[in-house]
């Protein structure tokens, strides 16, 4: 009986020990599994970190490249606007001082057909005037007027003609080479803002600019046709007129 009491308890024994081993076994292990999952936790992380900063440090120049790019197109698109703008302001000023110029043509012309075709382009003009506006308002800037030094100089030209000749056929062919100076230069000024809207991207634009473009054109080729076909000629025999009537005045001093 005490033999048998012994050997169990001594197997009791041997079995609590053996389940606190197997117990300290499987914590061990756990707490060894746990850290390599923490370790490997840790791997992930490194390498994601790492390659976000890989990926950060290649993207970035590339977005300034493209930054710098985009901000040299800007500059310089805004550049061409400034000088499309300015030009626009020039020619805007230059039409509506001719409009109040060309009455002053008309009235110091003589001939009914010069008189007509003056008048006629009065009325353009001041249709040239309201679609310079409508230019500005569809690139959306302030309608706004710039001295325009080419025309104002074109203009004094014209009268300085008409005041030192007497009304007739030279001072008709007179005024004739001052307005065609002025068509050739709204000529200009139109050709060479059409083209630079069409640069921009803007036909809509260039389309308008380009409407009044040919109708100047149309405008000196009538001024061409008005002076060949009659002043010009009667201005040439204006001056014999006057040749003749200046040799007979001097005959009859002679006789006298």
């Amino acid at each position: 009986m005490i033999l048998r009491i012994s050997l169990q308890k001594e197997f009791m024994a041997q079995t609590r020990s053996k389940s606190k081993k197997s117990a300290t076994k499987s914590a061990s292990k756990k707490a060894a599994t746990k850290k390599t999952a923490q370790r490997r936790a840790e791997t992930r992380n490194t390498k994601r970190n790492s390659k976000a900063a890989t990926k950060k440090s290649t993207t970035t120049p590339k977005r300034s490249t493209t930054n710098k790019a985009a901000s040299n197109g800007m500059s310089n698109e805004s550049m061409l606007q400034e000088l499309f703008k300015n030009e626009l302001k020039d020619i805007y000023w230059a039409e509506k001082y001719l409009v109040k110029s060309l009455p002053k043509m008309q009235k110091a012309a003589e001939s009914e057909e010069l008189k007509n075709a003056i008048a006629d382009h009065i009325v353009v003009t001041e249709e040239q005037v309201a679609r310079l506006e409508e230019v500005f308002e569809m690139m959306e800037w302030k309608v706004q007027a710039k001295k325009c030094e080419g025309m104002e100089g074109l203009i004094e030209e014209g009268k300085r003609v008409m005041e030192e000749t007497d009304k007739g056929p030279t001072r008709d062919a007179g005024i004739i080479i001052s307005a065609q100076k002025v068509e050739h230069y709204e000529i200009a000024s139109y050709g060479g803002l059409a083209q630079l809207a069409r640069t921009m991207g803007r036909t809509d634009v260039a389309d308008l600019l380009s409407t009044t473009l040919e109708e100047e054109k149309e405008t000196d080729m009538l001024l061409t046709q008005i002076a060949e076909a009659s002043i010009n000629e009667e201005a040439a025999d204006e001056d014999e007129d006057e040749s003749s009537r200046e040799g007979t005045d001097m005959e009859d001093d002679e006789e006298a």
